[in-house]
């Protein structure tokens, strides 16, 4: 859906990116991370024609034709003296919806939990009716390609809520998206696929599986039935861990080692040796928050592994 090859925008004397390649499929959630000020605004921005680029090629859709583009900045400004009808009235006309416009209208209202609230003053509107509303607008042309930048930023818990439960129903539709949060929970409950932005490049691109995968795995979990004081100190006192902890309430003993694959070996071996037959075995998965902090740190990567 979207191919950026050798992208260059500065800003005076401000290089913000500095040859970005990114690459986004067809029916993909994309996780679009980095820093404050690292560019993914410039990046969206310029995605969506709104600024121009210095260098580079960015080719839409298979090939290269013209998409329609659905783009909800971090805060939607809507006209407050209309209600949510008539503000999608506007945003019909806007499009140049060739379609039956009020069926249109309480399609994208119901996709957004918005039906009722749609009747009331804009200006009366809470901080995740708003958004919801964006998003109503959004969508409302059935854009090829759905951009979302920090779409739940500020929001409390429920509006949050709300509003990740829309993104999710677009996923199932086989929507395109690009996803730009700080909320990295957020990123790794919907998102099938993230670029992380460092320096005006493309530090990390993958699908989160084949990403998860190259993460260096440094904890062992392992789940004791019946717990006592002989088996945790056997545990905690082997010489290949750096850390132990142990939670009572789980009977979860956690035992970071500098190597995963020879911990779990030894790991293993310990407990045969002592008739400890654990109920749980296994090197932890990196999180989306470990993986990011690695890569966006000074070391970043190293050998393609974090």
């Amino acid at each position: 859906m979207v191919q950026i090859k050798g992208l260059k925008k500065s800003y005076k004397n401000f290089k913000v990116l500095d040859g970005l390649d990114m690459s986004i499929g067809k029916g993909d959630v994309y996780g679009f991370l980095g820093k404050n000020g690292c560019g993914k605004s410039t990046t969206m921005n310029i995605i969506c024609d709104i600024i121009p680029k210095d260098e580079g090629e960015i080719i839409l859709g298979e090939n290269g034709e013209q998409i329609k583009i659905g783009y909800l900045p971090e805060t939607p400004a809507l006209f407050g003296y209309m209600n949510g009808y008539e503000y999608l009235e506007y945003i019909a006309a806007c499009a140049g919806y060739k379609g039956d416009v009020k069926k249109r209208i309480y399609e994208v209202l119901e996709v957004t939990g918005m039906v009722e609230g749609g009747r009331r003053r804009i200006n009366g509107y809470s901080r995740g009716m708003n958004q919801r509303m964006g998003i109503a607008a959004t969508i409302f042309n059935n854009p090829d390609l759905i951009i979302l930048d920090e779409p739940t930023s500020a929001l409390d818990p429920q509006g949050r809520a709300e509003v990740m439960a829309i993104i999710n129903n677009l996923t199932n539709t086989g929507a395109t998206i690009l996803l730009c949060t700080h909320i990295l929970s957020d990123v790794e409950r919907v998102a099938n696929r993230i670029g992380i932005l460092k320096n005006g490049k493309m530090a990390v691109e993958d699908n989160i599986i084949d990403i998860k995968s190259r993460f260096i795995h440094n904890s062992i979990e392992i789940g004791l039935k019946s717990p006592d004081e002989k088996t945790i100190t056997l545990l905690q006192n082997a010489d290949f861990i750096t850390n132990f902890r142990f939670f009572p309430q789980s009977g979860l003993a956690v035992l970071d080692v500098e190597n995963a694959d020879e911990g779990m070996l030894k790991a293993m071996s310990i407990l045969a040796e002592n008739g400890i037959s654990p109920t749980k075995l296994q090197a932890t998965s990196p999180t989306l928050e470990q993986i990011y902090i690695q890569t966006v740190s000074d070391g970043g990567m190293e050998g393609g592994r974090f």
